[in-house]
């Protein structure tokens, strides 16, 4: 009893809602592996580290005996997840698909241990069921309780289209639970309403219902936005140690303990030991340090996490720039450039609207010096380096 309470403390860790724990109590006091399945559609070629925290706890059980079911979506890709869209989402090609999920799969496996992973594709069972099997599924689900998920209910008010592909989308994740046999499935929150069809699936197919397991979305280095590549705030699972270290240290002290919860393999005992020396006194930066070295260390190794971190103190702390900084000339026929802008054109930030907003957050500094006014306008004839955060430098020529 006790280790399957250990068991539930670890596998609750971080999560939004287990529907229903005492299932999942029940299952583990079996003893028998159980099959915990997520899926991905390929819709992106990278991974970040808000991709990982399902991953994570993926991996958590598998090092608990079970065997963690990672599904790739080439059937469900092509119709276009609509979860919280306002609009039919664009289906990917068959070609988009077979390049994302090799991709996926590559980058998975920093994470799962590959011996305890079942790598299954939909389209293994939805390329046998056929239009009349479709149709058999479409019957076991009413509209009626189609239209009370939120995004189609909102379409539907405000007299948006909803294609009828798009209900088919969870029906067939809800399948992938009916064939694959699935004793738990995670997603995200935004995928709850998914997931619990697949619960009802299972049970007009005369399966036990699967546990529900959904997992909040992971904060960015804002500490406010859900980690993005679109708003510039997310962290590679490839990207260089270095880069990545940097990055982690410039999270807050407050959201170095979310990321503790959902990415560490830290146990609880261990986290709240730390929680407790920083209450003690320790300083905060010294425990980030350790997060830095163990996320880093997970997707490159031990050398290049201890490299990262050395690298770090003489660059940062020191008070250094980086030698290579890349230089850019940049053209505005002697009128002078708003600095959104030009940190844009540098490469520096996404987009301006990024630009302003890491000006605001006091992330953008000139010469050493911050900036605190987004409306600085850069001369002609000015030179400097333009830095973001504590990674991204350019040297800059204005003419």
């Amino acid at each position: 009893m006790t280790d399957v309470n250990e068991a539930l403390s670890l596998l609750s860790r971080g999560t939004d809602e287990v529907t229903k724990l005492e299932e999942l109590e029940a299952r583990l006091k079996r003893g028998k592996p159980l099959r915990v399945k997520v899926g991905f559609d390929p819709t992106a070629s990278d991974l970040h580290l808000g991709h990982t925290v399902i991953i994570n706890k993926m991996r958590q059980f598998q090092d608990l005996g079970h065997t963690a079911i990672f599904l790739i979506g080439d059937f469900t890709g092509m119709i276009g997840d609509p979860t919280g869209k306002n609009v039919t989402r664009k289906p990917l090609t068959e070609e988009e698909i077979k390049a994302n999920a090799e991709t996926y799969a590559e980058q998975v496996f920093k994470v799962l241990d590959r011996e305890k992973t079942e790598v299954r594709f939909n389209n293994e069972w939805f390329s046998e069921l056929g239009a009349a099997g479709m149709i058999k599924l479409a019957a076991k689900y009413t509209v009626a309780r189609m239209l009370e998920r939120d995004d189609f209910e909102q379409r539907f008010r405000e007299n948006q289209p909803i294609a009828v592909h798009e209900f088919l989308y969870p029906l067939s994740q809800a399948y992938d639970s009916v064939a694959l046999k699935c004793d738990v499935e995670m997603g995200g929150t935004d995928q709850k309403f998914n997931l619990h069809v697949g619960r009802h699936m299972q049970q007009q197919y005369g399966q036990a219902p699967q546990v529900i397991i959904t997992l909040p979305l992971l904060e960015g280095l804002d500490g406010v936005q859900k980690m993005s590549k679109s708003l510039g705030n997310y962290i590679g699972i490839t990207e260089p140690p270095g880069e990545m270290f940097g990055k982690l240290m410039s999270i807050s002290d407050d959201l170095m303990w979310r990321y503790f919860e959902l990415l560490s393999f830290r146990s609880n005992a261990d986290i709240e030991a730390l929680k407790q020396a920083a209450a003690d006194g320790k300083n905060p930066r010294d425990i980030k340090f350790l997060l830095c070295e163990e996320i880093v260390t997970r997707f490159h190794d031990k050398a290049a996490a201890t490299a990262a971190h050395e690298e770090f103190i003489s660059r940062f702390q020191g008070g250094a720039m980086p030698e290579d900084i890349p230089e850019r000339t940049l053209e505005t026929g002697g009128e002078g450039m708003g600095i959104a802008a030009a940190l844009t054109q540098c490469g520096l930030t996404a987009s301006n609207s990024d630009a302003f907003r890491m000006i605001k957050q006091g992330g953008v500094r000139i010469d050493g010096e911050k900036v605190n006014d987004r409306g600085l306008q850069l001369p002609a004839g000015f030179e400097g380096v333009l830095q973001v955060g504590k990674l991204k430098f350019c040297k800059v020529h204005v003419v």
